[in-house]
């Protein structure tokens, strides 16, 4: 049998869809697979496609002629097309056509629950995403169901894992405490774009709470997005102790600095923040929001989406309490260590790869 050829294809790609398809892309190609990613460049540039054994052809987000074009020629020799997001898979089905010379695997990350108008055209593009697709992978069980509900004939639980932590970044926790001036106050760090449904609105009414400590605890928010000149607004006007750091390459050390690592979103699949701070033992406040519950099971406090006071009373709880702060940092190591490893990830797309091309 020839080589496989596949493609990947992203369309802004978050971090956690990214990493994933980095991780993919590099166990694919150990296996012998041809891999190509279709990407904006400035992807490549942060998870290096290329150094993982891919080809990487620039995708533009956009949807104009010259980048659909540019996609059609990426895929057209490809046994099996894998659009990763539901943006992403709309694209591939336009390119791909009706002929559907080769089969569509759709990986659907995460979605941002809507109503009214918007909602109902968020649906219909649901159900475009998926309806063509020979499998549609959801990241949690409740993206599989809501993938069934739009009409998919084949949709899976595809556990998106994220690339284990490096060693040693506990070393470099006080170096990051020292930088941030949190050495003789608590850290709370949050990691995430500064999106709306990533719920920061929240998380500065909890902060509120905690200016009656002494000292108030600092909330470190690494991330970068739209939102932030609005939630820097907010800070300086009410004096929060919030730091905004934007972008970093030091995520892990940030984390394992942290006394207690924040995840405020309106809806989450499989975040990343919340793989990354049970795997390092570090304790992690939460909403049960999507798919949260089933991924951090007992080893986190959930609380629910948009209630700022039992936010702020959740991590004041840990905070006063180093027990429960250690309990939770044993317990999250166990969790995580039942989690889908990359490998069983790549095992488990390629095995769906193979089936597919043994029945075209």
């Amino acid at each position: 049998m020839t080589q496989l050829r596949t493609v990947q294809v992203l369309g802004g790609g978050s971090a956690g869809s990214s990493a994933h398809v980095r991780s993919l892309a590099a166990g694919l190609v150990a296996r012998g697979v041809r891999v190509t990613v279709c990407a904006p460049a400035a992807l490549d540039r942060a998870f290096d496609f290329l150094g993982a054994g891919a080809d990487f052809t620039a995708v533009p987000r956009r949807s104009d002629p010259l980048t659909l074009a540019a996609l059609r020629a990426a895929c057209a020799d490809a046994d099996v097309v894998h659009a990763h997001g539901l943006h992403a898979a709309l694209r591939v089905g336009r390119v791909l056509g009706a002929a559907r010379r080769a089969p569509l695997v759709v990986t659907w990350h995460a979605f941002a629950p809507e109503s009214g108008a918007r909602g109902q055209w968020l649906r219909l593009r649901e159900r475009r995403a998926v309806r063509d697709a020979a499998v549609v992978f959801g990241t949690s069980s409740v993206i599989v169901d809501r993938a069934r509900l739009r009409g998919a004939r084949d949709a899976r639980l595809g556990a998106v894992t994220i690339p284990a932590p490096r060693q040693g970044a506990e070393l470099h926790s006080g170096k990051v405490r020292a930088e941030l001036g949190a050495m003789d106050r608590a850290l709370v760090v949050a990691v995430g774009a500064l999106e709306p449904h990533h719920g920061y609105g929240t998380l500065l009414d909890a902060s509120r709470h905690w200016l009656d400590r002494d000292p108030p605890p600092l909330v470190a928010v690494a991330g970068e997005g739209p939102g932030r000149a609005a939630l820097q607004r907010r800070i300086d006007a009410e004096g929060l102790p919030v730091r905004l750091l934007g972008r970093r390459d030091d995520v892990t050390a940030l984390l394992a600095a942290a006394d207690v690592a924040v995840l405020p979103s309106r809806w989450e699949a499989r975040p990343p923040l919340g793989q990354e701070a049970l795997r390092l033992g570090v304790p992690l406040v939460a909403t049960a929001a999507g798919g949260v519950p089933e991924l951090v099971g007992d080893a986190a406090e959930l609380v629910a989406p948009g209630d700022a006071p039992a936010l702020a009373a959740a991590v004041t709880a840990l905070l006063d309490d180093p027990e429960r702060r250690a309990e939770l940092a044993a317990a999250g190591r166990v969790q995580a260590a039942g989690w889908p490893t990359e490998d069983d990830t790549v095992a488990q797309v390629l095995s769906v790869y193979d089936e597919l091309r043994a029945g075209r």
